[in-house]
């Protein structure tokens, strides 16, 4: 290799580790678990109910599958396909036992003629932080946060499908890590070949300067004879 040209980075087997603490869909299912505990801890029996358990896990389950997905990334991006699927399916589900409380209470559900729907909106899409919603949970009604969990729900669940589509484009740009194993001896096969070819034409060259430099050399002694 000449001394300009630039060194090729090696291929990554291993994928760089999502920040999922930075993604803005799991900073809301936090708020969505601590939000349903408080409501389930407010609003439900303590005994007796099994919808207080399910709720709950599955608040948990849709920040959990997250947080194990964007770790399984780093060798399965299968696995975090699946996994984010999962966290989807979980808030789904937690969605759904919010309406149904809101229909079996006889509650309003805030659709877009709702007086307060644009604001709930706007108030959800521009926070994401547990600290920004923590002072209403002891404040709002059960169908303020019923709505509230509803639509915080609906949006992860858009955040999280984009960001499954993002990694299936990846996925298929890129390979899994397999193709990226192979890929990584493709290149080292290739780089160790490129190595071994200039070692050879070095030696060639090393041996036509010996050959010109003996004949010189042999000449000089025949003339001094």
């Amino acid at each position: 290799m000449k001394p300009h040209e630039p060194t090729k980075e090696p291929v990554k087997i291993l994928r760089d580790q999502t920040n999922w603490e930075k993604l803005f869909f799991y900073q809301k299912t936090v708020v969505l678990y601590q939000m349903t505990y408080v409501f389930c801890k407010r609003f439900l029996p303590r005994h007796g109910d099994r919808t207080v358990d399910q709720m709950i896990q599955a608040a948990r389950s849709g920040k959990q599958n997250i947080v194990e997905g964007c770790a399984d990334g780093v060798t399965s991006t299968e696995m975090e396909l699946k996994l984010l699927n999962v966290a989807r399916a979980s808030l789904k589900e937690l969605k759904e036992d919010y309406l149904d409380y809101i229909r079996s209470r006889s509650l309003v559900l805030w659709d877009k003629k709702h007086p307060r729907y644009d604001g709930l909106l706007k108030f959800c899409r521009q926070r994401n932080k547990l600290e920004e919603y923590e002072p209403f949970f002891e404040k709002w009604t059960d169908e303020e946060l019923a709505n509230c969990a509803n639509t915080l729900c609906h949006m992860v669940d858009k955040m999280i499908a984009t960001h499954l589509k993002n990694k299936e484009t990846d996925f298929t740009e890129n390979g899994g890590i397999r193709e990226r194993m192979t890929a990584a001896r493709l290149g080292r096969r290739k780089t160790q070949n490129e190595e071994i070819a200039a070692l050879r034409a070095e030696n060639a060259s090393l041996k036509r300067e010996i050959a010109a430099l003996k004949a010189r050399l042999g000449a000089r002694e025949r003339g001094g004879a």
